[in-house]
């Protein structure tokens, strides 16, 4: 699944630093979530995911066949520890 979202968004949010690290669907509460979780090379502040967030939310509406079934879209940054 990542390798789906992955060649149908980075390109168009590679601009921003960012890449999808992961992308998979998880059951919470009884709803089916889609998760997005996006990676850089460097500290992802929230300005930056709200950003990404409208563009792969235009990308995934676009290409809806990938969330038949799903309750929720998440896109989420990875977060970074101390090395």
């Amino acid at each position: 699944m990542r390798e789906q979202v992955s060649s149908l968004v980075n390109d168009s949010i590679k601009e921003l630093n960012v890449f999808v690290e992961d992308a998979f669907v998880s059951t919470e509460e009884g709803k089916k979530i889609f998760n997005i979780v996006l990676d850089s090379e460097e500290v992802i502040d929230l300005n930056k995911v709200t950003e990404a967030s409208r563009i792969i939310n235009k990308i995934m509406d676009e290409n809806n066949s990938l969330l038949k079934d799903i309750d929720e879209l998440d896109i989420y940054s990875k977060e970074k520890g101390e090395k």
